[in-house]
């Protein structure tokens, strides 16, 4: 079973929705009404991420669960779900060169990198946030598949780990018809590959 911790988004359901349509075993929980032991005896096959407001520190369990689950299952991060991955795993964030609350925005694609495959190399998003990664402080686990027109870092991914995410929204309207899909299908078969199971 798939577990997406809703960080109090109004995108968490559309999200939801789009996994469910190629996996319909996934349930969510708020990041608030629920303990990492309570987490735990799920035993989630991956985890999601949600967008949400604020910084990580305000994003419940996500932070310790992103720690806990590295390596251990699946991960995917959204938005905000990405900035809580990369201050899990050692990275720290930034204000970003230009603030995107809903508006579409280019972004280059590493079409390599397991999350991108069999999508373009260049890509109209959604994009809802004024914080990115800071790429001077990632470790060096961590792959950089995307960034925006003016150098900001878009995704990060240690697919070794099975770790992925994407600082925009692969749910909205506002993203290329399609791609979402695409990179969302792209999660879950590699996750497939590595052996993880419902």
């Amino acid at each position: 079973m798939k577990v997406l911790i809703d960080n109090y988004d109004s995108f968490t359901y559309n999200l939801y929705q789009q996994i469910g349509a190629f996996d319909p075993e996934i349930i969510v929980v708020k990041n608030d009404e629920i303990t990492l032991d309570d987490l735990k005896a799920m035993h989630p096959s991956h985890l999601i991420l949600s967008p949400g407001p604020g910084r990580p520190e305000d994003s419940g369990i996500s932070l310790a669960a992103a720690r806990y689950f590295a390596n251990r299952i699946p991960m995917l991060g959204v938005c905000m779900g990405l900035e809580v991955i990369c201050e899990a795993l050692g990275g720290q964030l930034k204000l970003a060169k230009t603030l995107m609350h809903g508006k579409s925005g280019q972004v280059t694609l590493d079409t390599t990198d397991p999350l991108f495959r069999n999508c373009p190399t260049e890509a109209m998003v959604a994009r809802y946030h004024s914080l990115v990664c800071d790429g001077d402080s990632l470790p060096g686990i961590f792959n950089v598949p995307a960034y925006s027109a003016d150098g900001d870092i878009m995704a990060l991914t240690i697919p070794s780990m099975q770790i992925y995410g994407m600082q925009f929204h692969p749910e909205s309207v506002m993203t290329e018809p399609g791609i979402g899909d695409q990179m969302i299908q792209n999660f879950l078969q590699a996750s497939i590959a590595s052996g993880a199971t419902n």
